[in-house]
């Protein structure tokens, strides 16, 4: 039976799986990233570790399954940056990870041009991005020089991967990283000259644009034991994606994490996201359909979703441990009037007010813990509700199902909840890292191993969630809920 190597590089860590034809995780590797944090606001990982806790993790998957796999899928922390010397292949400096605002001074420079960006690359303009963070690595000690005699090379973090398990061959990135970068024109689906030149970045030191399910070479043997195909690459929301089976228009899921990534397929049509001046801070990426090529979607970030629970046990003291909220919530049959806008680090999609902070409104002497921690569960479903109404309303596109998973997916009256608030099934694969999942597919699916990618999605099982008895309570709750993140924004835009 033949077997894919996924390795899923994330901000935390490191997570090889090794997956058979038929479906069954034969091995599995994990390896804690370092994290670096030189001043505040400031977030680095060194690219050494990333590689070597890569390998580590490879190599562990690999002598657990105890077969040498036939093909690589890589997906991605997405917006973290690397650069590299070219001829040494050493690092110039620490990577600069996705959630790093060094450069918001820049961003806001940039503002005016804020709808010329968003036209190129479906962005707005942040510090999350990775062009400002190269243009920052190139403004330091003689690098603008280096690179502009092509001494220097820069890619996010699956470019680096790359270079190094082919040893230096093949500089290359997918279109999904591509396009989150800030410099890559999306609809073109080309690096763009102008963005390139807006930030001062060389395109000689940018990777070669690949297929998401395409050639990316064949790793170094001293690496894993053998000469293996890289044939499967995509950033990690976008091989959620995939790994959910949602390659057609109107496919959506939800990864309920620390926060929330949501994603709608929108097929080969680019729907307009809108910036945060237009409500929503919606954005446009790009996807893969089901043969690994260049798709469109909506994105909406969530900032907090399951840390307002962590936040409940970590911050307040009044859990144990996250899963003692389902319990919680269903020893009440309500919030008991509560709401719970957790708002800890500002508002994401679709409101986009970073000066937004967590509000709790309708406590009274007859407030519990039990109705705190389901106002808690009930703002993750009721915010994610809210992105997916902008998403159809922004994209046309029809919606009949939602696909989920991460931590909080694990919670049954959270998913029962949310099939009751959109009205529609929740679906619930048998295993949750889809991240993984997603770059074994779209390995697999090229190097031949499934035929096509619904052969590769049979492997899996999901579990239904479907609208029931709770969906009229649901429907006033929302109403409630709108009306607590009203009282949030203009607790925010107050600045008298």
């Amino acid at each position: 039976m033949k077997h894919v190597l996924a390795i899923d590089q994330g901000t935390t860590g490191s997570t090889c799986l090794v997956i058979a034809a038929d479906g069954r995780v034969a091995g599995r590797g994990y390896r804690e990233i370092p994290q670096h944090y030189p001043q505040p606001g400031w977030v680095e990982h060194d690219p050494h570790d990333l590689w070597r806790c890569t390998l580590e993790a490879a190599r562990a998957a690999i002598a657990q399954a105890n077969v040498m796999p036939d093909a690589i899928g890589i997906t991605n922390q997405r917006e973290t940056v690397v650069m590299w010397d070219r001829a040494t292949g050493d690092p110039v400096s620490r990577a600069i990870v996705w959630q790093d605002r060094r450069t918001a001074d820049r961003c806001a420079e940039l503002q005016p041009r804020s709808e010329w960006i968003a036209d190129r690359t479906g962005l707005v303009v942040d510090p999350y991005f990775s062009g400002t963070k190269l243009e920052w690595l190139l403004a330091r000690d003689d690098r603008a020089a280096r690179a502009a005699r092509g001494d220097l090379l820069a890619g996010t973090v699956d470019s680096w991967l790359v270079w190094q398990l082919t040893g230096g061959l093949v500089h290359a990135t997918d279109p999904t990283n591509a396009s989150r970068t800030m410099l890559f024109d999306i609809t073109t689906m080309r690096w763009s000259e102008e963005l390139c030149a807006l930030f001062g970045v060389p395109m000689s030191m940018l990777p070669e644009v690949r297929p998401s399910g395409g050639s990316f070479g064949v790793t170094r043997r001293e690496h894993l034991g053998a000469e293996i195909p890289i044939v499967g690459m995509a950033g990690d929301q976008q091989a959620a994606l995939y790994g959910q089976g949602c390659w057609e228009a109107g496919d959506g899921k939800n990864t309920y994490g620390t926060g929330a990534f949501l994603l709608l397929n929108t097929g080969a049509r680019r729907a307009r996201a809108g910036g945060a001046g237009e409500g929503g801070g919606l954005l446009t990426t790009v996807a893969c359909d089901a043969r690994g090529a260049p798709a469109y979607a909506l994105e909406g970030a969530i900032f907090i979703a399951g840390a307002a629970v962590q936040w409940l046990r970590d911050g307040l003291g009044i859990i144990g441990a996250a899963a003692e909220t389902e319990a919680l919530a269903r020893s009440v049959d309500s919030t008991g009037g509560v709401s719970f806008v957790p708002a800890l680090v500002g508002l994401g999609a679709p409101h986009w007010e970073p000066a937004a902070r967590g509000t709790i409104v309708g406590l009274t002497r007859g407030s519990t813990r039990a109705h705190l921690a389901r106002a808690a569960l009930e703002a993750m479903a009721y915010s994610t509700a809210d992105v997916l109404a902008l998403m159809r309303e922004r994209s046309g596109a029809r919606f009949d199902r939602l696909r989920v998973d991460g931590g909080a997916s694990d919670n049954d009256w959270l998913m029962q909840f949310q099939a009751d608030v959109l009205g529609v099934p929740v679906e619930r694969p048998d295993v949750v890292e889809t991240t993984a999942l997603g770059a074994a597919g779209l390995a697999g699916v090229t190097a031949g191993i499934w035929p096509d990618a619904a052969t590769f999605l049979a492997t899996r099982t999901f579990r239904t969630f479907t609208p029931g008895s709770g969906a009229r309570a649901a429907a006033d709750g929302a109403k409630e809920w709108a009306r607590a993140v009203r009282a949030t924004l203009a607790w925010a835009r107050d600045t008298k």
